[in-house]
């Protein structure tokens, strides 16, 4: 069955500074549970690149296997897109990459797709710090096989069916920062107002940008018990800080009347501004960061925000020296430069 967007939309509806309008951005309909999370996080996504002034058919969308690997569909209809196998996103996207640095790159996985059978490919592509968003929409179950516990399910989280989970849960924020994640991010999906500028953010980075974004399934993690549910998250919400995203290199200002404030600038001259929550917290320091989702943890809090960025973050092409030109674009000439060139080389071996 074919679900389409109607095609028919407010002739004065605003555009960006591209010409388009949001529906530009938009995918086809939904086929996810009503109330999902996952829709959101499209959603949130659609906001951004339209906000960003992103050329659809610049970006490319991958997934892996499940619920969120199906919402690629749901978002940025005239971009590029590839469904990969179960887990395997994260080679996809490194071929992609490497092949053309000129898209960006977006990579949807979920908790079953990323901390379980994907765990081995999430580990080496943040080590490789290949520039892509990553978001993981984190619902603590696997929706698509009827609300099984998956490995991010805490301990002693009850499911649907009235099971208890008494293994420890991964914890996705905590590990990219520790295997050295140069962009480090988490929210609800239920908070747009803080998703969207960290979704820019991520956008602009120079590096591996992880969102783990807590996702609720309404039809099988919503209930009592879950700590992925939508109100027990709504109860235990921390942030880290209250983000504006500043799209043009300009003064920094603020409207607010207490607290700090710091203005994290990234690579193009873009500027991520953090009103300052949480006490003893710096988000470019990664031992602070750390401290600071284990110390939510232990009071039994979900930290969102901004959790660690390193500006001097250097992307997998920069570190391979590899080249920045599309390989669809070389010639004849330049893939082949002849037999003189090569004796050049393999002198150069010897």
């Amino acid at each position: 069955m074919s679900y389409i967007r109607p095609k028919f939309r407010h002739p004065d509806m605003p555009k960006n500074k591209l010409g388009y309008t949001l529906d530009y951005y938009e995918g086809t309909l939904s086929t996810l549970c009503a109330g999902c999370g996952h829709d959101s996080i499209s959603a949130g996504i659609v906001q951004a690149c339209y906000e960003l002034d992103i050329e659809p058919h610049k970006v490319a969308k991958l997934s892996g296997i499940g619920c969120s690997s199906k919402t690629p569909a749901y978002f940025l209809v005239n971009s590029h897109g590839f469904n990969s196998v179960h887990g395997r996103m994260p080679s996809v996207a490194t071929g992609a990459n490497m092949a053309n640095s000129d898209l960006t790159y977006f990579g949807v996985s979920g908790d079953g797709d990323s901390a379980s059978i994907g765990m081995g490919q999430l580990v080496h592509v943040i080590r490789r710090n290949l520039k892509m968003v990553y978001i993981v929409m984190n619902n603590g179950c696997y929706g698509l096989t009827k609300g099984q516990d998956s490995a991010t399910a805490d301990d002693g989280s009850k499911n649907k069916a009235g099971s208890v989970n008494h293994f420890q849960p991964i914890d996705l924020a905590s590990l990219a920062i520790e295997l050295g994640a140069t962009f480090v991010a988490q929210s609800f999906s239920g908070d747009k107002t803080q998703l969207i500028p960290l979704i820019k953010a991520a956008m602009k980075h120079n590096g591996f940008a992880f969102i783990n974004v807590i996702s609720p399934c309404v039809t099988f993690n919503n209930n009592v018990g879950s700590t992925k549910s939508y109100d027990y998250v709504r109860e235990h919400i921390e942030a880290t800080a209250t983000i504006d995203f500043v799209p043009e290199m300009k003064t920094i200002t603020t409207s607010y009347d207490e607290g700090t404030v710091k203005g994290v600038k990234m690579h193009d001259g873009t500027v991520i501004q953090l009103h300052k929550l949480a006490t003893e917290w710096d988000p470019q320091n990664r031992l602070s960061a750390i401290n600071a989702v284990q110390h939510a943890k232990a009071n039994n809090e979900i930290l969102t925000g901004l959790l660690y960025i390193n500006e001097d973050s250097k992307d997998l092409h920069t570190i391979m020296n590899t080249t920045n030109k599309p390989l669809s674009t070389f010639t004849q000439a330049e893939l082949c430069p002849g037999s003189e060139k090569l004796k050049e080389v393999n002198a150069g071996l010897r």
